[in-house]
């Protein structure tokens, strides 16, 4: 298959002089985004090479693992251990529909640890096969770009080789952040977290994000004390405020000791385990302290600045619309390059790349509608604008519908949580611009969500579906009363 590349912006023409390469592609890091870019390119009759550190369930510096760290040690073991959190309560709940449940039910943490690890396993094996089976060279080891067509591979034995490639995709992920305060070092982050040996009975969380939220119900689940201190009045800062209040209610509701407007200050070490202090004052005293306070590229060891790579001040990989550095030969996409860090959307610049460097068709990725989870308990999924979002950016007003109901598998069991939709539509043109819910099975409604939203949907197309019934996810097309109507904070023009 004859290959076509981009050269400086413009595809390659047929008999013009190329210089040899040991590669037509170098990928340094195997995670769900170098993974797709390489194995596409080569569908494209690329010759292509990935390299990636030795697996370790917690990576660091020197470890990884081909899969990274969504498949390894971040969205697939984490929702491993969110269904294991979920049948606490659900065993709880079983008692109304008839099961005779012993009153006092046990929850092996190694087992399920045991299980997970297994899965992830089974699953860097898999990785690898894909790769394998498309042709894609794997090394084992450290790559870092030594020239605009070089990579050095420092070995596993610590020795070094040099391949030489006509481009280079950086695709080496994110590390947790740990924040600067006195005794850190006796916390964890998410990485350590997924493989604790004992489930702690008391768990401290910093951080109001997805992971901060996700471990805050896993651990409540499983019978743990939990309290989650953040530092903004609600968790998940960016989401819709009203989805946000409602999720605060559901953790408190829980269980979880909330406790808003709050950072930590000091970490000690006792007997009795680790006293955490926070600005307010108060002392928590925990088994397990988790700091989930952001993520930063993982650019520190791939000699970028040498090369004349430019980053940002986060020293993210700065790219253009079609993920290319300023050298043109080297090319990131990715949490590396912190636009929008989620596994399905590098999957989608990893396409992108392929089909703009080796498919010969110049492609950008969309970052419009896409959809997201958050796997608290209940999970809260969105896509669109948030109503913040639609209130700043549309022209004119915006009509909000919502939707607060009892699911009916809580009528029986007799929990007190209730399932929360939401729609946005733009009142002048009856386009819908975003949708969330909270309850059960929301992620999964919310696909399908996603597509009606990417083809440009209207409320009377909602409104003219027929549902399913009984399901929660007909109210999406049920909800016929505008709840209120939010005037837009953008100037009016008529340009």
């Amino acid at each position: 298959m004859a290959r076509k590349m981009l050269i400086d912006g413009e595809l390659s023409k047929p008999g013009e002089e190329e210089a040899h390469y040991d590669f037509d592609l170098f990928v340094i890091g195997a995670g769900s985004g170098g993974v797709r870019a390489s194995r596409f390119s080569a569908q494209y009759g690329a010759k292509v090479a990935i390299c990636e550190l030795p697996f370790d369930p917690i990576g660091s510096e020197v470890s990884g693992g081909v899969g990274g760290t969504c498949v390894l040690r971040g969205c697939v073991p984490k929702k491993i251990l969110v269904y294991g959190a979920a049948y606490g309560p659900e065993l709880e709940d079983a008692r109304n529909y008839g099961w005779e449940v012993n009153e006092k039910v046990n929850f092996n943490w190694k087992k399920l640890l045991h299980k997970k690890t297994e899965e992830i396993v089974r699953l860097n094996g898999i990785y690898k096969r894909l790769l394998s089976n498309a042709g894609v060279k794997l090394f084992e080891g450290e790559g870092r770009v030594v020239g605009p067509n070089e990579v050095e591979l420092i070995q596993l034995d610590g020795t070094k080789i040099s391949y030489s490639a006509k481009h280079i995709l950086i695709a080496t992920g994110s590390r947790a952040y740990r924040p600067d305060i006195p005794g850190q070092e006796l916390a964890i982050t998410s990485d350590e977290a997924l493989s604790l040996e004992e489930l702690p009975k008391r768990a401290v969380i910093l951080g109001g994000g997805y992971i901060a939220v996700e471990f805050a119900s896993i651990w409540r689940g499983m019978g743990s004390t939990v309290d989650l201190c953040f530092r903004k009045e609600l968790p998940l800062r960016g989401f819709d405020d009203e989805m946000r209040a409602v999720v605060a209610r559901n953790l408190e509701g829980r269980g979880i000791t909330m406790h808003p407007c709050t950072t930590l200050t000091k970490l000690e070490k006792t007997e009795g385990g680790i006293k955490v202090h926070t600005d307010h004052g108060e002392v928590i005293l925990a088994d397990v302290v988790l700091v989930a306070t952001g993520r930063l590229p993982n650019t520190k060891r791939l000699n970028l600045d040498a090369v004349g790579v430019e980053l940002d001040n986060m020293k993210a990989v700065k790219v253009d619309e079609y993920s290319r550095t300023n050298i043109p030969s080297i090319w990131a996409i990715g949490d590396v390059t912190n636009r929008m860090n989620l596994t399905p959307v590098a999957l989608m610049e990893g396409t992108c790349f392929a089909k703009t460097v080796f498919g010969g068709k110049p492609t950008k990725p969309d970052y419009s509608h896409i959809p997201c989870a958050v796997f608290c308990i209940p999970p809260l999924s969105v896509v669109g604008f948030s109503e913040e979002q639609a209130t700043e950016q549309v022209n004119g007003e915006v009509s909000v519908y919502t939707s607060s109901f009892n699911p009916m598998k809580n009528t029986i069991s007799g929990r007190t949580e209730k399932s929360v939709m939401k729609l946005l539509v733009d009142a002048q043109t009856d386009k819908v611009l975003g949708a969330s819910m909270c309850g059960p099975d929301a992620p999964e409604i919310m696909q399908g969500i996603a597509v009606a939203l990417k083809c440009g949907a209207t409320k009377e197309q909602f409104d003219s579906t027929v549902g399913i019934h009984p399901s929660a996810a007909e109210e999406f097309v049920t909800m016929r009363s505008e709840s209120r109507r939010v005037s837009s904070n953008k100037p009016k023009t008529n340009l």
